[in-house]
């Protein structure tokens, strides 16, 4: 079984709609014990990240969490869900996240180079289709080819200080990590169930996938 938790973050159906089509048995739901008997679990995200790590605090959530990721079991985040993994995010202060990957969630600056160094104004937030470059082969990559389109909606990116956790890449002024993945975390800035017919096939390879 895999269980959407619903933290009061939304786009909760459609995650859950992508993932029954791909052949997945879910849920939704809110209930600690629902996280703690799932095989696999998702973290989706829409909104600011001080909030939805309150969220998850209040609803009792956070330990289950914790607690499916130490026993190995597979986990993929989504949006917020990605970004809440790293040490802190810096929207509207600095919150704490879960701490899972060293690093920073940051905002896009509105004016940035691009990758000819020539400046240009950015509409934030980033909506829309990108392309993705794998940095790193991973189960979850596997019938997806590089390059691959992907659906986007934020303004505030990770920045691991570890780059090697970084397992794919995307360019929005600047280059900016668009998947981590270690062990058994996988999670995207993209939204997978928003993407087509690459976004099923990555929910697909995460139903099968054995870490």
């Amino acid at each position: 079984m895999i269980t959407v938790i619903d933290y009061g973050s939304g786009n909760l159906r459609s995650v859950a709609k992508a993932l029954e089509k791909s052949g997945g048995r879910v849920m939704i739901s809110h209930r600690p014990e629902d996280i703690v008997q799932a095989d696999r679990i998702v973290l989706p995200g829409v909104g600011a990240f001080g909030d939805c790590r309150a969220n998850l605090e209040m609803a009792q959530l956070l330990e289950p969490v914790l607690n499916h990721i130490n026993k190995g079991k597979p986990f993929l985040g989504i949006c917020v869900g990605m970004q809440l993994l790293f040490s802190e995010g810096h929207e509207f202060g600095i919150h704490p996240g879960l701490g899972l990957f060293a690093g920073q969630v940051i905002g896009f600056d509105k004016t940035m180079p691009d990758p000819n160094n020539v400046p240009m104004a950015l509409k934030i937030p980033h909506m829309g289709w990108n392309q993705v470059r794998q940095t790193a082969p991973h189960p979850l990559w596997q019938g997806i080819p590089q390059e691959a389109w992907f659906y986007f909606v934020h303004s505030y990116h990770g920045i691991p200080n570890d780059r090697k956790m970084i397992a794919g890449e995307s360019v929005y002024g600047i280059p900016f990590c668009a998947a981590i993945a270690r062990d058994n975390l996988f999670a995207t800035q993209f939204h997978p169930e928003k993407s087509q017919s690459f976004g099923l096939k990555m929910m697909e390879n995460f139903i099968s996938w054995s870490p």
